[in-house]
C-alpha cells in the first residue's frame, strides 16, 4: 500500500473509532428510552431516529448541510461564535458516519433491552433499587451481546460510510478521503488495480464484523 492508501485507511478507522463511541453513548440512551419509556411522540421520534438508514445517504448529507454548513440552522451560530465551520474537516466525516450508523445501534440495542425479562426489573425495583441503578445492574448486562453486536456493526457501516461524508467532509487529498472515498477516486481515475486491492480489503473486513456481530446475536437470548 502506498501512502495515500495508509492515510486513507487510518483515516477511516479514526473516524469509524471516535463515531462509534458517540454512538454507543447515544444509541444505547436512546434505544433504552425507546424500550422502556411511554411518551407521546415515541414513534415519530423512532422514525426520525431510523430514517437515515433508508434515506439514500447523499440526502442525510444534504441535512447535514442545512443543519451545520456555514451559513446552516446551526452551522452558522458555530462560525459565528469560534469562526470555525466542521464542513470539509474529518469532524464532518465523524458527523456523517454518526448520523447514518447510529439507526443500526438504537435498533440492535432496543432489541436486546426488550428481550431482557420483565419480571427481573421488578424484582430489582422491589429490592428498592431505582431506575438508575436497575439500568446499569440488570438491563445492561443482560443486553450486553446485543449492544456489542450493534457497535460491532455501526463501526463497519460507520468506515464503509461514503455518501454523506463526500457530502460534507469532500473529498480532499491527505485530509479528507476516507477509504471509500479513495476507492471512488482510483476508480474514477482508472487506477483498478489500487481500487481492487482496496475493494477486497474493505470486503474482507466488512465480512469479518458482520460475522462477529452474527455470533454475538444468536446469544442475545
Amino acid at each position: 500500500m502506498d501512502g495515500s492508501v495508509l492515510f486513507s485507511l487510518r483515516l477511516s478507522l479514526q473516524v469509524a473509532a471516535v463515531a462509534t463511541v458517540l454512538i454507543v453513548l447515544v444509541g444505547t440512551g436512546m434505544a433504552y428510552i425507546l424500550a422502556s419509556k411511554n411518551f407521546r411522540g415515541r414513534e415519530p421520534l423512532d422514525i426520525l431516529l431510523t430514517l437515515p438508514l433508508v434515506l439514500p445517504p447523499t440526502v442525510t448529507g444534504y441535512y447535514l448541510i442545512l443543519f451545520m454548513g456555514r451559513n446552516g440552522l446551526l452551522g452558522k451560530y458555530l462560525f459565528h461564535w469560534t469562526g470555525w465551520s466542521i464542513m470539509f474537516t474529518w469532524y464532518a466525516a465523524v458527523l456523517a458516519s454518526f448520523i447514518v450508523a447510529l439507526p443500526l445501534m438504537i435498533k440492535t440495542t432496543r432489541a436486546a433491552i426488550e428481550s431482557v425479562d420483565a419480571n427481573l426489573i421488578k424484582v430489582s425495583y422491589t429490592l428498592g433499587h431505582g431506575e438508575f441503578k436497575t439500568f446499569f445492574k440488570v438491563i445492561l448486562p443482560l443486553s450486553r451481546r446485543g449492544i456489542i453486536a450493534g457497535a460491532v456493526l455501526s463501526f463497519a457501516r460507520a468506515m464503509g460510510e461514503f455518501g454523506a461524508t463526500l457530502m460534507v467532509a469532500g473529498n480532499i487529498p491527505g485530509k479528507t478521503n476516507t477509504m471509500p472515498i479513495a476507492i471512488y477516486t482510483s476508480a474514477s481515475s482508472g487506477d483498478w488495480s489500487k481500487a481492487n486491492m482496496m475493494v477486497i480489503f474493505f470486503t474482507l473486513v466488512s465480512g469479518f464484523f458482520i460475522y462477529i456481530a452474527n455470533k454475538l446475536s444468536k446469544k442475545v437470548i
